[in-house]
């Protein structure tokens, strides 16, 4: 197989701040001065174990994951623009959207939130990002 060539000047985030990325990619990747965060799902960077419990606990440690690797890159949430926000289950749309709330506020990012059959490792939400510097 031949790998893919770059033709974009880019830099890869890696921090112990979010989980290290359980496949193929990047916990986060800069292009000039955009940075696109990979979906993050409730794994506890410390421990390595999911977070389980209810959807507002696996939502705030996704947000923490996001953080994490937004601060990594010498950004924060204010430097987010869009998000992705996956769910298994629609009726958790209200849960997930107070925490959400909490942490962006009222300069929230564009966003789109959409149900899923299932996520990796049997986690009920994934959010990613895209950030501007």
């Amino acid at each position: 197989m031949r790998k893919r060539e770059l033709t974009v000047d880019r830099h890869m985030v890696k921090t112990d701040l979010a989980p290290a990325a359980i496949g193929p990619y990047s916990q986060g990747v800069i292009a000039g001065n955009t940075l696109y965060c990979s979906g993050q799902i409730p794994i506890d960077p410390k421990t390595g174990h999911m977070v389980t419990g209810s959807i507002e606990e696996e939502t705030e440690r996704v947000l923490l994951n996001l953080e994490g690797v937004l601060t990594a890159a010498g950004m924060s949430l204010g430097n987010v623009v869009s998000c992705r926000v996956y769910m298994t289950d629609i009726n958790d749309y209200a849960q997930i959207n107070e925490i959400y709330g909490r942490f962006f506020g009222a300069n929230a990012p564009a966003r789109e939130a959409v149900q899923v059959c299932a996520l990796p490792r049997d986690a009920q939400v994934e959010i990613s990002a895209v950030a501007v510097k």
